[in-house]
């Protein structure tokens, strides 16, 4: 008698009879090409809606100013990017980011000139809006995206899954899905109209060599992004902590710290090449950078100075000078426990949540901060996706609301619904990740109850009128809420950080007696 085969029970990864599982079970690289033209479509659905400004004279929006920075960089002297006269009035959308952006705009002008140069012409170009200029600045956005941000993301998860961690192929796809789909950059970039897939593409790449031990290229890719946005610099103390930590741990410590600090300074003598004619030069550019005649925050934005000005008047109750000092001191104090950690303990998963708690120290406490800055926090979330999923989507979910006031106003509601149930879609693909099984507890109840509030607060924006002696009712509890879930997210990561380091010690002890 022929013995039955005993049946095996199918696996998670078995299991998958889905849309997710024709991408999964293609081989690694047409997955991978199947996920990059979607995302590259998403995009281009999302760029045919309206963008920051549209027909809002007299200085219309985002999308105006980044087309007259490529006015001003095609047809002025380089010396003059920067410099207010009668043909560069800084006052209508002024350069106000470093130089590699100034740079990005004149090569974006050229292509823009080539094939429609009216739309850059000195002067007479302000507020220029046509079908084929709106298509070309939409394509320069997408051309940026897909060769700078496409490929660091492509490079960050080779080498996060050949070294940090070890997961399935359905795992890593999963991962590069989550972090190329993210709807809070696809809506600001291709929606609201920017160009943060620069510098966040030059972010991705520095991080993806330093977790290959490239800790050379990885400076010098962090030098160009922070020489593209200056928000950039949210990563710094991260970035700083880590390479100093593994420094003291090489056998000549002072030629490593050497090797970075000539690396991190020759390419910035390469950027800032044109402006150090004089001594005047360099600060005048540096002026731009900090617009402090602005105020410690504009709009609405979910950090700490403007949630907390429902109670305290930062603005009435001191001076720009004062607040620019107490802002200096706020940020410096909350990100630096998190840099000591580093540099105590530099192990690759520490560095992940240490640039996480950073970006956050600096949305909260740093001065001018925009509702797009959370962009920043959201990155090393992402990299952070398979193994802490639950903080990347709580993050995503309140990064969205945050940002609903600005892109209502952008018009772009119905991308923004479209997206935020794509990320959902996607977040809850059939993959293997860290387990993430909720028992009853105060704790879920809780989270039930504030996701909740989250959609009643975007039915209530968009269809209920606010008292008219609080006109910005809405926006303030929006702000609130999502300040309070970014707070619980800073406090989860440092407390992951202090877990590491005992865990370092611990190992370091165990070394030691054995």
């Amino acid at each position: 008698m022929e013995k039955k085969k005993k049946a095996t029970k199918p696996t998670r990864d078995d299991s998958e009879s889905n849309i997710w599982s024709f991408v999964t079970q293609r081989g690694t690289t047409a997955s991978f090409i199947c996920i990059t033209l979607f995302a590259i479509l998403v995009r281009i659905a999302v760029s045919i809606h309206p963008y920051s400004g549209a027909g809002t004279p007299p200085k219309y929006g985002d999308y105006e100013a980044q087309r007259h920075w490529m006015e001003i960089t095609l047809n002025l002297p380089v010396k003059e990017w920067y410099r207010n006269s009668t043909v560069n009035d800084l006052k209508y959308w002024g350069l106000d980011y470093p130089p590699l952006t100034a740079y990005q705009s004149y090569i974006h002008g050229l292509f823009l000139r080539y094939f429609d140069p009216q739309s850059v012409e000195l002067y007479t170009s302000r507020g220029y809006e046509s079908y084929i200029g709106k298509l070309l600045m939409r394509w320069t956005v997408l051309l940026s995206d897909v060769l700078i941000f496409f490929p660091a993301v492509i490079y960050f998860v080779i080498v996060y899954y050949s070294g940090v961690h070890n997961g399935s192929k359905s795992g890593m796809l999963w991962h590069f899905a989550m972090i190329l789909l993210n709807p809070c950059l696809i809506l600001i970039d291709h929606g609201h109209f920017q160009y943060n897939c620069i510098s966040l593409g030059f972010t991705v790449a520095a991080v993806a060599a330093i977790l290959s031990d490239r800790d050379i290229a990885g400076s010098i890719l962090f030098t160009l992004a922070l020489n593209h946005k200056q928000m950039s610099a949210y990563f710094a103390p991260a970035f700083f902590g880590y390479l100093f930590g593994k420094c003291l741990r090489c056998h000549n410590p002072f030629l490593e710290v050497l090797k970075l600090g000539l690396a991190v300074l020759g390419t910035f003598t390469v950027l800032w090449w044109p402006y150090l004619y004089s001594l005047e030069a360099p600060f005048e550019v540096l002026s731009r950078l900090a617009p402090f005649e602005r105020g410690i925050y504009e709009d609405y934005v979910a950090n700490f100075w403007c949630t907390s000005s429902v109670i305290v008047k930062w603005k009435r109750l001191f001076s720009t000078q004062a607040l620019r000092i107490l802002s200096l001191v706020s940020t410096v104090s909350t990100c630096l426990p998190s840099m000591l950690l580093l540099i105590m303990a530099p192990s690759r998963r520490n560095f992940l949540f240490g640039l996480l708690s950073s970006a956050l120290s600096f949305y909260f406490f740093s001065f001018q901060v925009h509702e797009k800055s959370i962009l920043l926090p959201l990155l090393p979330a992402s990299f952070l996706a398979i193994d802490e999923p639950l903080i990347f989507r709580w993050l995503t979910y309140f990064a969205l609301l945050s940002m609903f006031p600005l892109l209502r106003r952008d018009e772009l509601v119905l991308p923004y619904v479209a997206l935020y149930g794509l990320f959902v879609l996607l977040y809850n693909a059939p993959v293997q990740r860290e387990a993430t099984r909720e028992t009853r507890s105060p704790f879920t109840t809780l989270k039930y109850f504030v996701t909740a509030c989250s959609l009643v607060l975007h039915i209530v924006y968009l269809m209920v009128t606010p008292p008219r002696r609080y006109p910005f009712l809405f926006e303030a509890v929006m702000m609130l809420l999502c300040f309070s879930q970014f707070f619980f997210i800073f406090m989860y990561s440092s407390m992951k950080q202090w877990e590491l380091l005992k865990l370092s010690s611990q190992t370091v002890r165990e070394k030691k007696n054995s």
